[in-house]
């Protein structure tokens, strides 16, 4: 399997720490070399790309939480101008990341997410473990932001109380995330001192500062306990096999109609634009039949 990777920086990093003696556990993520890799594939528009950001920082953010091996996917889905945002994150600390929209139409800088997508809007999550069965919930789009969406999906999903906030700029992407611990007694007063300081952070600082100072900025003066960093990465995991079998569920006559018109069909991974080109002697090595001399035939014969 082909997987193209950008080098881990230290730039690139989530952080877990804890309050001892409080009910309360986090994560802070920061991506800059990721998020301008995934921003180099496409010209995004200032609003999408905020949004898009905020998505894989959140991607990144909860699948620290994998309990098993395997990839979370969370895609945004609308009718509007923006028609997804999609962001996968695996527990081997991998993220990748695209979004799709109109793109011959007007979009300012400052326009909100609920804007974008229209009505009908969606959220779905997708979990594929390495070992079971994949699960997926599709639920209705609550909430202006990718932040509130998710807070809203978690609290009725895991029924804890969970706050985050997201931020992205054209140089970074960050993301704070805080939990009540599920299994402590209840300390309400220590759950609403800790998140009312994560509130107060803002999106320069999530954007552009490591979990050192944020952390610093935020609870210097009830420190909490901060493990060491794990490194995130670019990784995606298009391949010349996965290619293939998409053509093979399109179906020989589709896909030997287009090669017998344009001499090859080419498909281009939308997360890093690889390009995996099937001549005709591929096609038919594919689908071990000449698809497309059978296609020449038939329009012979129906001319």
């Amino acid at each position: 399997m082909t997987r193209q990777v950008l080098s881990p920086s230290s730039d690139d990093c989530r952080t877990r720490f804890i309050f001892d003696g409080m009910p309360v556990r986090g994560l802070h993520v920061r991506l800059e070399n990721v998020w301008q890799h995934i921003t180099r594939q496409k010209h995004y528009p200032a609003a999408i790309r905020r949004a898009l950001g905020e998505l894989v920082a959140a991607g990144a953010l909860l699948s620290g939480n994998l309990k098993t091996g395997g990839t979370l996917i969370m895609q945004v889905q609308g009718q509007g101008r923006l028609k997804m945002l999609v962001a996968e994150a695996s527990s081997e600390q991998t993220v990748r990341a695209t979004a799709r929209w109109d793109e011959h139409a007007d979009i300012a800088d400052d326009e909100g997410l609920t804007d974008l997508l229209g009505d009908s809007s969606v959220f779905v999550l997708t979990l594929q473990p390495k070992d079971a069965e994949p699960w997926q919930g599709v639920v209705p789009l609550e909430g202006g932001s990718i932040a509130q969406m998710l807070m809203n999906y978690m609290t009725r999903s895991e029924q804890l109380d969970t706050h985050i906030v997201l931020a992205a700029c054209d140089t970074g992407a960050g993301g704070l995330l805080i939990q009540r611990l599920p299994e402590e007694e209840t300390d309400t007063d220590a759950w609403n001192r800790i998140s009312t300081l994560v509130q107060t952070v803002t999106d320069g600082e999530l954007s552009t500062l490591d979990a050192q100072h944020v952390l610093y900025r935020l609870f210097h003066e009830t420190p909490p306990r901060v493990f060491e960093p794990e490194s995130i990465e670019f990784a995606c995991t298009c391949s010349r096999g996965k290619v293939s079998d998409m053509l093979l569920m399109l179906g020989g006559e589709e896909v030997g109609g287009v090669v017998a018109e344009q001499g090859s069909i080419a498909v281009d991974c939308d997360f890093c634009h690889e390009t995996y080109v099937f001549d005709e002697t591929d096609v038919n090595a594919l689908f071990g039949a000449n698809v497309v001399s059978a296609v020449r035939q038939e329009a012979q014969r129906i001319q």
